[in-house]
C-alpha cells in the first residue's frame, strides 16, 4: 500500500510542476491525436452525410461494413499501413516510418469509421420534415444539405468528440508505427507501456494521471453534446 500511494503522491508532483518529459509526451499526444480526429472529421462527415442523406443500392451492406470497421484491432491497421510505408513498401521512400506522421496515418484510418458511422447515425435522427420543407422553399440540395448538417451539427460534434477519446488512448499504432522514440513519437499510452516494462511507476502513473483527466474531460464534452443533440 505504500508503494501505491509513493507512486501516487510522486506522481501528483509531476504533474503539477510540469515536468518537462511529461509536457512533451503529453504535447506530443495532443497534437497527433488532434490532427488525426481533424483529417477524420475533414473525410468521415462529408461520407457519412452523401451515405446518410441519399438512398442507394447496397446502402445497407455499407453501413453493415462500416460497423464492422469500428471493432478492427489497432494492431491489424498498424501491420497494414506498415506494409505500405515500410522500405521495401509501396510508400517507402516517403520515409513516414517511426514518425508522428505515420501515427497521424493510421490514426485517421481507426477513427474514420467511427466519424462516418456516428454521422449518419445523427443523420438518421433528423426528422425528413426538415429536409422536405427546404425543398418546398426552393431550396436546391446544396443548401438542403446545409438545413440538415445544421441540425445534426450536435451529433456530428459527439462523433467528433468520440473519436478523439478513440485516438488519444490507442497504443498499437502508436507502436508499430511510431516506435516510441523520446521526444519525437513517444506517446502517453508508449511511454506508460514502456515505464511498466522497466520498472519505474512514476512517469507512468503521472501520464495515466493526465490520460485519466483528458478521458473525462472528453466523455463530459460528449456527454454535453449528446445531451443537446437530443433536446
Amino acid at each position: 500500500m505504500d508503494f501505491f500511494f509513493d507512486s501516487l503522491f510522486s506522481a501528483l508532483q509531476l504533474v503539477f510542476s510540469a515536468d518537462p518529459e511529461l509536457m512533451v509526451i503529453v504535447g506530443l499526444s495532443l497534437r497527433v491525436s488532434l490532427t488525426s480526429t481533424l483529417i477524420a472529421g475533414l473525410l468521415g462527415v462529408p461520407l457519412g452525410f452523401v451515405i446518410g442523406f441519399n438512398s442507394f443500392r447496397g446502402k445497407r451492406v455499407v453501413i453493415t461494413l462500416l460497423n464492422t470497421l469500428l471493432a478492427l484491432p489497432t494492431v491489424v491497421i498498424g501491420l497494414m499501413v506498415y506494409t505500405f510505408i515500410s522500405r521495401r513498401g509501396a510508400l517507402g521512400a516517403l520515409n513516414l516510418l517511426y514518425t508522428p506522421n505515420a501515427i497521424i496515418i493510421g490514426q485517421v484510418i481507426l477513427i474514420i469509421p467511427v466519424i462516418t458511422a456516428l454521422t449518419i447515425a445523427a443523420l438518421s435522427r433528423i426528422d425528413d420534415r426538415y429536409r422536405r420543407t427546404a425543398l418546398t422553399l426552393g431550396a436546391d440540395q446544396f443548401q438542403t444539405a446545409l438545413v440538415v448538417l445544421r441540425e445534426a451539427r450536435f451529433g456530428i460534434v459527439a462523433a467528433a468528440v468520440a473519436a478523439f477519446g478513440r485516438v488519444i488512448s490507442e497504443i498499437g499504432i502508436s507502436m508499430m508505427l511510431g516506435g516510441n522514440a523520446r521526444g519525437f513519437t513517444r506517446t502517453m499510452t508508449t511511454a506508460m507501456a514502456l515505464e511498466y516494462d522497466k520498472g519505474e511507476f512514476v512517469l507512468a502513473v503521472g501520464l495515466g494521471i493526465v490520460l485519466l483527466t483528458i478521458s473525462l474531460g472528453m466523455n463530459t464534452l460528449l456527454n454535453y453534446f449528446q445531451g443537446r443533440y437530443a433536446e
